[in-house]
Protein backbone atom coordinates (compact mmCIF):
# COMPACT_ATOMS: atom_id res chain seq x y z
CA UNK A 1 0.00 0.00 0.00
CA UNK A 2 1.47 3.41 -0.82
CA UNK A 3 2.59 5.28 1.99
CA UNK A 4 2.95 8.85 0.41
CA UNK A 5 0.66 11.66 1.76
CA UNK A 6 -0.36 13.60 -1.24
CA UNK A 7 -3.91 14.70 -0.68
CA UNK A 8 -5.82 16.40 2.42
CA UNK A 9 -9.42 16.84 2.60
CA UNK A 10 -10.92 19.00 4.72
CA UNK A 11 -14.41 19.45 6.83
CA UNK A 12 -15.97 23.00 6.39
CA UNK A 13 -18.04 23.26 9.10
CA UNK A 14 -16.39 23.09 12.89
CA UNK A 15 -13.52 22.60 11.17
CA UNK A 16 -12.56 25.76 8.80
CA UNK A 17 -15.51 27.74 10.63
CA UNK A 18 -17.64 28.21 13.71
CA UNK A 19 -21.75 27.13 12.67
CA UNK A 20 -22.55 24.95 15.72
CA UNK A 21 -22.00 27.87 18.23
CA UNK A 22 -24.92 29.27 15.80
CA UNK A 23 -26.87 26.67 15.90
CA UNK A 24 -26.83 26.18 19.58
CA UNK A 25 -27.45 30.12 19.93
CA UNK A 26 -30.93 29.78 17.73
CA UNK A 27 -31.63 26.99 19.85
CA UNK A 28 -31.46 28.62 22.82
CA UNK A 29 -34.14 31.55 21.02
CA UNK A 30 -35.79 28.61 20.22
CA UNK A 31 -36.50 27.61 24.03
CA UNK A 32 -37.28 31.36 24.62
CA UNK A 33 -40.39 31.75 22.47
CA UNK A 34 -41.28 27.82 23.31
CA UNK A 35 -41.38 28.46 27.22
CA UNK A 36 -44.86 29.00 28.40
CA UNK A 37 -45.25 25.59 26.40
CA UNK A 38 -42.85 23.10 27.91
CA UNK A 39 -39.16 23.33 29.64
CA UNK A 40 -35.78 23.70 28.06
CA UNK A 41 -34.50 19.95 28.85
CA UNK A 42 -38.01 18.42 27.62
CA UNK A 43 -38.10 20.48 24.11
CA UNK A 44 -34.25 19.92 23.85
CA UNK A 45 -35.10 16.15 23.61
CA UNK A 46 -38.24 16.78 21.74
CA UNK A 47 -35.87 19.07 18.93
CA UNK A 48 -33.41 16.10 18.68
CA UNK A 49 -36.13 13.86 18.11
CA UNK A 50 -37.73 15.86 15.14
CA UNK A 51 -33.87 16.29 13.83
CA UNK A 52 -33.41 12.78 14.02
CA UNK A 53 -36.46 11.81 11.90
CA UNK A 54 -35.79 14.28 9.35
CA UNK A 55 -32.41 14.53 8.67
CA UNK A 56 -32.97 11.48 6.33
CA UNK A 57 -35.77 13.69 4.24
CA UNK A 58 -34.01 17.66 4.78
CA UNK A 59 -30.42 16.23 5.05
CA UNK A 60 -27.88 18.40 7.31
CA UNK A 61 -28.18 22.32 7.45
CA UNK A 62 -29.62 25.01 8.53
CA UNK A 63 -33.58 24.27 6.44
CA UNK A 64 -34.06 21.00 8.04
CA UNK A 65 -32.82 22.24 11.60
CA UNK A 66 -35.64 25.15 11.14
CA UNK A 67 -38.38 22.31 9.72
CA UNK A 68 -37.73 20.55 12.70
CA UNK A 69 -37.93 23.17 15.41
CA UNK A 70 -41.40 24.59 13.56
CA UNK A 71 -42.48 21.01 13.72
CA UNK A 72 -41.60 20.63 17.28
CA UNK A 73 -43.09 23.65 18.37
CA UNK A 74 -46.72 22.35 16.69
CA UNK A 75 -45.92 19.19 18.70
CA UNK A 76 -45.26 20.68 21.56
CA UNK A 77 -48.09 23.17 21.96
CA UNK A 78 -50.95 20.55 20.64
CA UNK A 79 -50.50 22.44 17.05
CA UNK A 80 -51.68 25.95 19.17
CA UNK A 81 -48.36 27.42 18.43
CA UNK A 82 -48.70 31.17 17.58
CA UNK A 83 -48.29 32.15 13.99
CA UNK A 84 -46.12 34.34 15.47
CA UNK A 85 -43.26 32.38 17.14
CA UNK A 86 -43.47 30.28 13.04
CA UNK A 87 -42.75 33.59 11.61
CA UNK A 88 -39.45 34.12 14.03
CA UNK A 89 -38.41 30.82 13.80
CA UNK A 90 -38.27 31.45 10.30
CA UNK A 91 -36.35 34.85 10.43
CA UNK A 92 -34.22 33.07 12.64
CA UNK A 93 -33.25 30.30 9.53
CA UNK A 94 -33.26 33.46 7.37
CA UNK A 95 -30.21 35.23 9.93
CA UNK A 96 -28.32 31.53 10.21
CA UNK A 97 -27.86 31.54 6.46
CA UNK A 98 -26.85 35.17 6.15
CA UNK A 99 -24.56 35.10 9.06
CA UNK A 100 -21.21 35.99 7.99
CA UNK A 101 -18.38 33.58 8.38
CA UNK A 102 -16.15 33.27 11.64
CA UNK A 103 -12.71 31.27 10.61
CA UNK A 104 -11.30 29.29 13.79
CA UNK A 105 -7.78 30.02 15.16
CA UNK A 106 -4.84 29.18 12.16
CA UNK A 107 -7.13 27.70 9.49
CA UNK A 108 -5.61 30.07 7.07
CA UNK A 109 -2.55 29.98 7.49
CA UNK A 110 -2.29 25.93 8.00
CA UNK A 111 -4.43 25.65 4.95
CA UNK A 112 -2.50 28.06 3.14
CA UNK A 113 0.60 26.21 3.93
CA UNK A 114 -0.97 22.72 2.89
CA UNK A 115 -2.34 24.00 -0.10
CA UNK A 116 1.96 24.45 -1.64
CA UNK A 117 2.59 21.06 -0.65
CA UNK A 118 -0.45 19.02 -0.93
CA UNK A 119 -3.30 18.84 -3.21
CA UNK A 120 -6.34 19.83 -1.12
CA UNK A 121 -10.42 19.05 -1.62
CA UNK A 122 -12.94 20.12 0.85
CA UNK A 123 -15.23 17.41 1.75
CA UNK A 124 -19.01 18.85 3.38
CA UNK A 125 -22.64 17.84 4.06
CA UNK A 126 -25.05 20.50 4.20
CA UNK A 127 -27.25 22.60 1.96
CA UNK A 128 -25.89 23.05 -1.67
CA UNK A 129 -26.30 26.72 -1.72
CA UNK A 130 -25.28 27.40 1.73
CA UNK A 131 -22.24 25.98 1.81
CA UNK A 132 -21.04 27.15 -1.32
CA UNK A 133 -21.85 30.86 0.20
CA UNK A 134 -19.67 30.02 3.25
CA UNK A 135 -16.84 29.00 1.04
CA UNK A 136 -16.72 31.98 -1.24
CA UNK A 137 -16.92 34.14 2.22
CA UNK A 138 -14.10 32.41 3.51
CA UNK A 139 -11.78 33.59 1.02
CA UNK A 140 -10.45 29.64 1.17
CA UNK A 141 -12.00 28.78 -2.16
CA UNK A 142 -9.04 29.08 -4.08
CA UNK A 143 -6.58 26.75 -2.12
CA UNK A 144 -9.21 23.70 -2.55
CA UNK A 145 -8.67 21.86 -6.20
CA UNK A 146 -12.09 20.51 -5.74
CA UNK A 147 -15.38 21.16 -3.82
CA UNK A 148 -17.62 18.09 -3.13
CA UNK A 149 -20.43 18.88 -1.01
CA UNK A 150 -22.35 15.63 -0.26
CA UNK A 151 -26.20 14.58 1.60
CA UNK A 152 -24.02 12.01 3.84
CA UNK A 153 -20.00 11.47 4.49
CA UNK A 154 -19.69 7.52 4.02
CA UNK A 155 -16.88 5.09 3.42
CA UNK A 156 -17.84 4.91 -0.45
CA UNK A 157 -18.08 9.09 -0.17
CA UNK A 158 -14.70 8.57 0.58
CA UNK A 159 -13.34 6.50 -1.40
CA UNK A 160 -14.64 7.64 -4.84
CA UNK A 161 -13.89 10.93 -4.30
CA UNK A 162 -10.05 10.31 -3.36
CA UNK A 163 -9.58 7.65 -6.23
CA UNK A 164 -11.65 10.29 -8.40
CA UNK A 165 -10.05 13.76 -7.69
CA UNK A 166 -6.80 12.41 -6.24
CA UNK A 167 -4.55 9.22 -5.98
CA UNK A 168 -6.55 6.79 -3.99
CA UNK A 169 -7.52 6.93 -0.63
CA UNK A 170 -4.66 5.32 0.76
CA UNK A 171 -2.67 8.28 -0.21
CA UNK A 172 -4.99 10.65 1.30
CA UNK A 173 -6.24 12.08 4.71
CA UNK A 174 -9.26 13.64 6.03
CA UNK A 175 -9.42 16.32 8.59
CA UNK A 176 -12.01 16.97 10.34
CA UNK A 177 -14.26 17.68 14.16
CA UNK A 178 -16.64 15.28 13.32
CA UNK A 179 -15.88 11.14 14.56
CA UNK A 180 -18.85 9.72 12.85
CA UNK A 181 -18.95 11.57 9.69
CA UNK A 182 -14.95 12.53 9.23
CA UNK A 183 -13.23 10.37 10.38
CA UNK A 184 -14.39 6.64 10.87
CA UNK A 185 -15.27 6.77 7.58
CA UNK A 186 -12.13 8.11 5.74
CA UNK A 187 -10.69 4.80 7.86
CA UNK A 188 -12.40 2.61 6.90
CA UNK A 189 -11.84 3.57 3.31
CA UNK A 190 -8.17 3.12 3.90
CA UNK A 191 -6.98 7.40 4.08
CA UNK A 192 -5.45 8.73 7.19
CA UNK A 193 -8.15 10.39 9.36
CA UNK A 194 -7.12 13.73 11.75
CA UNK A 195 -9.80 14.54 14.52
CA UNK A 196 -10.04 18.28 15.80
CA UNK A 197 -12.83 18.61 17.86
CA UNK A 198 -14.25 22.11 18.05
CA UNK A 199 -16.69 22.06 21.43
CA UNK A 200 -19.17 19.55 22.35
CA UNK A 201 -19.82 17.50 19.28
CA UNK A 202 -23.89 17.55 18.65
CA UNK A 203 -25.57 14.99 19.56
CA UNK A 204 -26.29 13.14 16.01
CA UNK A 205 -22.55 13.12 15.05
CA UNK A 206 -20.93 11.53 18.29
CA UNK A 207 -19.06 8.23 17.64
CA UNK A 208 -16.80 6.19 19.47
CA UNK A 209 -13.05 7.09 19.17
CA UNK A 210 -11.01 4.22 17.02
CA UNK A 211 -8.69 2.15 18.96
CA UNK A 212 -5.31 0.97 17.46
CA UNK A 213 -5.82 2.67 13.97
CA UNK A 214 -1.94 3.83 13.16
CA UNK A 215 -3.58 5.99 10.51
CA UNK A 216 -5.90 7.99 13.35
CA UNK A 217 -4.32 11.40 15.04
CA UNK A 218 -6.17 13.49 17.55
CA UNK A 219 -5.46 16.74 17.84
CA UNK A 220 -6.64 19.69 20.19
CA UNK A 221 -5.61 22.13 17.73
CA UNK A 222 -5.45 22.76 14.14
CA UNK A 223 -2.09 24.17 14.19
CA UNK A 224 -0.39 20.96 15.01
CA UNK A 225 -1.59 19.41 11.65
CA UNK A 226 1.53 19.95 9.56
CA UNK A 227 3.54 18.60 12.20
CA UNK A 228 1.53 15.68 11.80
CA UNK A 229 1.62 15.91 7.83
CA UNK A 230 6.06 16.11 8.25
CA UNK A 231 5.87 13.06 10.10
CA UNK A 232 4.32 10.91 7.37
CA UNK A 233 6.85 9.10 5.69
Amino acid sequence: MPQTLTTIGFDADDTLWHTERLFRLTQERFAELLADFTEPAHLHERLLEAERRNVGHYGFGVKGFVLSMIETAIEVTDEKVPASVIAELMACGRDMLAHPIDLLPDVADVVGGLSDTHRLILITKGDLLDQERKLAQSGLGELFSWVEIVSHKTEQVYAETFARHADGPAQAMMVGDSMKSDILPALAAGSWAVHVPNGPAWALEQAEMPKNNARFVALSQLSDLPEVINNIK
